[in-house]
């Protein structure tokens, strides 16, 4: 018997029933689903110091458990001395049983561990059923030594799905786990 996410299963056997009866879906492809989830860092400082990038790559390996990629910068801005090419950032797409693993970790493990936590703001939709969270300080997450940490940063936290309009992509979210605050 081979291992399925404890999100992954519960996606089949209770979101997309929940899904189906609060949108009425006549066809189970029509459920929307996660897709992927993008897990980024900006690391400005990197342009007079490069050791930070290499850090950086580190946390999100730990955080992800899947290897970080540098992002590079696309043009030359003079005012803040940076070059075309130069690495800014860094990030990680995840997908499949990774992507559901980081989520349950995300909303069991690490949300919890915000300061005065409430919930998460609803107005990070794009319009098209993705969601973006930013999350201040990576030091909520518990795979992080926080006596080995250089600086604090923030990242950012996108989540892809399939969903057509806000509505559904915040159900989906919301029967997932994510926990959004109460207007």
């Amino acid at each position: 018997m081979s291992y399925v996410p404890r999100l992954k299963a519960e996606y089949k056997e209770r979101v997309i029933n929940a899904l189906t009866e609060e949108f009425s879906y006549k066809n189970v492809m029509q459920v929307p689903k996660l897709e992927k989830i993008v897990v980024s860092k900006g690391v400005g400082a990197a342009i007079a110091d490069k050791k930070l990038i290499d850090y950086a790559l580190e946390e999100l390996t730990k955080i992800t458990g899947q290897k970080a990629i540098s992002t590079m910068s696309k043009k030359d801005i003079a005012a803040f001395k940076l070059r075309k090419g130069m690495p800014i950032g860094a990030k990680v797409t995840l997908r499949g049983d990774k992507m559901y693993e980081f989520l349950d970790r995300l909303v069991t493990a690490s949300l919890p561990r915000v300061r005065d936590f409430n919930g998460i703001k609803a107005n990070g939709f794009d319009g098209r059923g993705n969601y973006n969270l930013g999350i201040t300080e990576q030091i909520i997450y518990p795979e992080i030594n926080i006596d080995q940490v250089k600086k604090i940063n923030g990242m950012d936290i996108t989540f892809v799905t399939s969903a057509s309009t806000d509505k559904e992509a915040k159900s989906l979210l919301g029967e997932l786990g994510l926990p959004f605050k109460k207007n």
